[in-house]
């Protein structure tokens, strides 16, 4: 296929000899691609470029994918975190041939070869195709959304779309943006996490026993291990997958002055002592279940930041894209390595070792311990957001507040400060020894510099 680089567009139309030379050397390039039989397309006309938009259609579907997982059945963290990655994909799929020198994602994501591309010398709006991609998305990532929720999310999409419906461009827009975003979930579907929604805790996995290894706390259901096989999951990124497992920093040990006792201590004796202060900061960053969830936090955090600086849709896409990926690559890395090593919680070890009727101020979930799911994935959020805001950007968290449950904003001087609290909160609530908070938060690091890495450009 022939297309004319879009460096010729926008010249100046005066006939100078020079210009007719040009012209008349691409013309005869068009003709002689023609004898060969291949198609000849001339470079589209400039459509209004997708920073000339609002982030309106970017921001309220991020919205309302939180709203989502934070009132749907069986979004766990996992599950939500690769929800997040893959609305994030499509978004910019939709809205990048409007971003000038952009480059689409296609090629860079794993075993995301190609994506639908514009016809040439039509125009589109990147607002309607990105409205329609996100409603797409939403309702095949949420494939168990109530109807009342499938209803909300078409009212959704009709509203964003109603300035822009008398456009000519519109059904074109609409039919490009539902392309892509099949395209994408058609990807989503072989990763391995396609609808674990329905599947959070399998009947058949059975964990390995031995001293100092996790174990359900109880026979019943809601104690079974929480997806002990999504470290399998084909992540966004190779670089992601090719990344080492981080060491176990102790070995199993009872023994005073060892360093996994005094793990186990340091834990125990925060506890007995919390701070009001400390106290909220567990809570804040709990993100447990009918949450919007750690990386639900991040993606809102993301938005936060979007809306200070009153971004563009472009800027928009491509950071909902960015931190998508990351907490979603974080998430399976973070999985993999916690049924690697099946490292028993802190209230298992507290309770064999110092105190036997001790109980943590945050509830342990249903997976293993090492490492932290919510460092590593606010490590990886942090690592992008920095790379596109810069590092000393500050900022007031209110996701808690804006979504009804009852802690005050927290402001915060840099990406890094969030990430710092949202780990040792882990800590002040007992369910994570603070080795696994801080190996998390590089582990996510590592994450995050990889898709920074990405040629969005």
């Amino acid at each position: 296929m022939f297309t004319i680089s879009p460096k010729w567009v926008g010249l100046p139309l005066e006939p100078t000899p020079l210009r007719k030379l040009a012209g008349a050397a691409l013309l005869a390039t068009a003709l002689l691609a023609t004898s060969c039989s291949q198609d000849v397309e001339l470079a589209a006309p400039a459509s209004p470029a997708t920073s000339t938009y609002s982030a309106d259609a970017a921001t309220k579907w991020a919205d309302m994918e939180l709203r989502l997982i934070k009132n749907g059945t069986g979004f766990s963290p996992p599950v939500a975190a690769r929800a997040l990655g893959y609305a994030g994909v499509a978004l910019y799929g939709a809205v990048q041939p409007g971003i000038a020198g952009s480059q689409s994602l296609a090629g860079q994501l794993t075993g995301l070869n190609t994506l639908p591309q514009p016809e040439a010398g039509q125009f589109y709006n990147w607002a309607v195709a990105a409205n329609t991609a996100q409603a797409l998305m939403a309702k095949s990532l949420f494939g168990n959304a109530s109807a009342a929720q499938r209803t909300s999310i078409d009212s959704l999409e009709t509203a964003l779309n109603a300035s822009y419906r008398t456009a000519a461009e519109f059904d074109r827009s609409v039919q490009f943006g539902r392309a892509v975003a099949q395209a994408v979930f058609d990807w989503s579907r072989t990763d391995g996490g396609h609808e674990s929604y329905l599947s959070n805790q399998p009947a058949g996995y059975v964990p390995p026993t031995g001293t100092g290894l996790w174990a359900p706390a109880s026979n019943a259901a809601s104690a079974r291990a929480l997806q002990p096989y999504w470290g399998q999951n084909r992540m966004f990124l190779p670089a992601n997958a090719a990344l080492a497992m981080p060491a176990l920093p102790y070995v199993y040990s009872t023994q005073a002055g060892s360093a996994y006792y005094g793990q186990v201590e340091e834990l125990y004796t925060t506890s007995r002592a919390l701070t009001a202060a400390q106290r909220t900061t567990a809570l804040y960053w709990a993100d447990g279940g009918q949450t919007i969830t750690p990386p639900g936090h991040s993606i809102s955090i993301t938005g936060v930041v979007l809306r200070d600086r009153k971004a563009t849709l472009a800027l928009a896409a491509e950071a909902y894209a960015r931190v998508g990926i990351a907490v979603a690559d974080a998430f399976i890395s973070c999985w993999k390595c916690k049924y690697q090593f099946n490292w028993q919680r802190p209230d298992a070890a507290i309770r064999a070792m110092i105190d036997p009727t001790w109980q943590p101020l945050i509830a342990s979930p249903p997976f293993p311990e090492f490492v932290s799911g919510h460092s590593s994935q606010s490590g990886a959020a942090a690592q992008v957001l920095e790379e596109l805001f810069g590092a000393q950007t500050a900022f007031v968290d209110n996701s808690h507040q804006a979504r009804g449950a009852g802690f005050e904003p927290r402001s915060f001087a840099s990406f890094a400060a969030f990430a710092d609290e949202a780990a040792v909160s882990r800590l002040y609530g007992g369910i994570h020894f603070r080795s696994s908070n801080e190996i998390g938060l590089v582990e996510g690091r590592k994450v995050g510099r990889n898709v920074s890495a990405l040629r969005f450009k």
